[in-house]
């Protein structure tokens, strides 16, 4: 799936807040990926990096997989075709959420 193009909906907009977690502000778009049923049983779940400003959809390549040791579920990584981050980047721009979860960068 690494260089696939999808769209995500997003629906927690760069410059959002958490709907449960108030305090969790998110520094990134973030959203899902419909029809694609990840293994919680929800749509898969997408960060969107190299988007600078709140966006309601997003159609990029995904370039990473985040993989959770102690969750279900994995996050996929999506940035512009003409974009590029490494492992350490990434890690970066997700550890908002990710400092939660022990998680490695798949590319």
């Amino acid at each position: 799936m690494i260089g696939d193009i999808v769209t995500v909906t997003v629906d927690r907009p760069l410059g959002s807040y958490h709907p449960k977690y108030k305090d969790m502000y998110y520094p990134i778009n973030y959203g899902y990926i419909e029809g694609i049923i990840a293994p919680d049983g929800e749509e898969q779940d997408a960060y969107i990096l190299g988007v600078d400003k709140p966006v309601e959809r997003f159609t990029g390549k995904i370039i990473a997989i985040v993989h959770r040791y102690d969750d279900v579920e994995e996050k996929w990584v999506v940035c512009p075709e003409d974009v590029s981050f490494g492992k350490e980047e990434i890690m970066e721009l997700i550890r908002f959420q990710e400092q939660y979860y022990q998680s490695e960068i798949i590319m």
